[in-house]
């Protein structure tokens, strides 16, 4: 989290925080400690599913001089994780500010600078602050609720070689039909989760022709909690995908959401080497 809190600590005049569930005292002290030296910080947090594990957070940050609002009641549950700093750079992460999961669980961050991006984030953020709701905009995001699922069918649709996946959730239709077409023209299917029997259809499914299924189980070895995608790794049209999104229709079209499509080589090839050694390190299912 090193990498995490310094970003936190790094504004000069504003931070606007998204967060699906904020339970981190470093993490808050650290938000608290930039509104006292005169940053503006702005935090939402959701109101629908997580308002009771929020209320301590919301009620400490309130006091120390930052803005905090519950989440739009337009979405279901507001379960994206992203930051903005000083307009300049946005950090979009799979991983909530919950410090119990830290030591076991997989997540991942991605740091973003372009500018069409920032700016998107930015906007949607203000939108989402007043209750408005945002346009879904930016060069490489990836919005829920929008387009999100098409955006991750069509970056599935587009392999041609390999599909490496990491989720915690696994039931959306349009996804798991994606992923067995690209499967049934060749494509090689990769997934690493953390076992449940709710996902037994789309593992049954996959197998079936011939996806290959790895399986942890409770936080062993870890909890798989990213959502992650590795599409044609060291290839030239290689692409990835790091965001908040769990792969059902409830995240997908219902939620709000935020992620991110990389499209360089270098962090296309690092998102596959994590799925991989996770992949190495589960259990193949069925047993």
């Amino acid at each position: 989290m090193a990498p995490v809190y310094a970003l936190l600590s790094s504004p000069r005049h504003s931070l606007d925080l998204t967060m699906y569930e904020l339970d981190d005292p470093t993490a808050e002290q650290i938000l608290a400690s930039d509104a006292a030296r005169g940053v503006r910080v702005r935090v939402i947090l959701d109101r629908r599913l997580q308002r009771r594990h929020n209320q301590p957070a919301f009620d400490y940050l309130t006091r120390r001089g930052v803005r905090v609002v519950w989440s739009s009641s337009r979405y279901f549950a507001t379960h994206e994780k992203a930051f903005v700093i000083d307009n300049r750079t946005a950090v979009v992460m799979s991983l909530n500010l919950t410090a119990r999961y830290y030591a076991t669980s997989r997540d991942a961050a991605v740091v973003d600078v372009d500018r069409a991006d920032v700016a998107a984030i930015e906007s949607v953020f203000t939108a989402d602050l007043n209750g408005a709701g945002g346009v879904p905009a930016g060069d490489d995001l990836v919005w829920s609720p929008g387009q999100s699922w098409a955006d991750l069918v069509a970056l599935i649709g587009r392999a041609r070689r390999s599909i490496a996946l990491e989720s915690e959730e696994l039931t959306s239709p349009a996804v798991v039909s994606a992923l067995l077409s690209a499967a049934r023209r060749g494509v090689r299917v990769s997934i690493a989760m953390t076992y449940s029997d709710r996902w037994r259809p789309a593992f049954s499914a996959l197998r079936r022709v011939r996806g290959r299924v790895s399986v942890m189980y409770g936080e062993t070895p870890l909890y798989v909690h990213a959502k992650l995608m590795a599409v044609d790794a060291g290839l030239p049209n290689g692409a990835a995908f790091v965001g908040s999104e769990n792969l059902t229709d409830a995240s997908l079209l219902h939620n709000r959401e935020l992620g991110v499509i990389l499209m360089q080589p270098r962090l296309v090839r690092r998102v596959a080497e994590v799925i991989a050694s996770d992949v190495a390190d589960g259990t193949p299912w069925p047993p």
